[in-house]
């Protein structure tokens, strides 16, 4: 009898992971689809939507990286967004964020 509540204690705990994952996944999703939109836009545009950046980067090809923070939960979100020389949106990177 013992056995068998383990068994079925194990497999909700497995279950209950699973949920997890798919809720951070489809929120991760949301995130990605949310800043590409940003891509090909200027600088400004992203300004407008994010406000003054935390923290600004030089890359070594004279792109520039714009770095937003914030926190949900007491979780750490980190966007990234890089920039060519004209001003233009080329990539971004999102971390815990959802």
């Amino acid at each position: 009898m013992k056995k068998i509540f383990i068994f079925y204690l194990i497999l909700i705990l497995i279950s209950g992971c699973k949920t997890v994952t798919k809720k951070v996944d489809e929120a991760s999703e949301k995130e990605t689809e949310k800043l590409s939109r940003f891509l090909k836009k200027t600088e400004s545009q992203l300004k407008i939507e994010f406000g003054k950046p935390d923290a600004v980067e030089m890359l070594e090809n004279q792109n520039k990286i714009l770095v937003y923070y914030d926190s949900k939960f007491k979780i750490k979100c980190e966007r990234r967004f890089e920039i060519d020389p004209t001003n233009v949106i080329v990539a971004f990177r999102s971390k815990n964020c959802f």
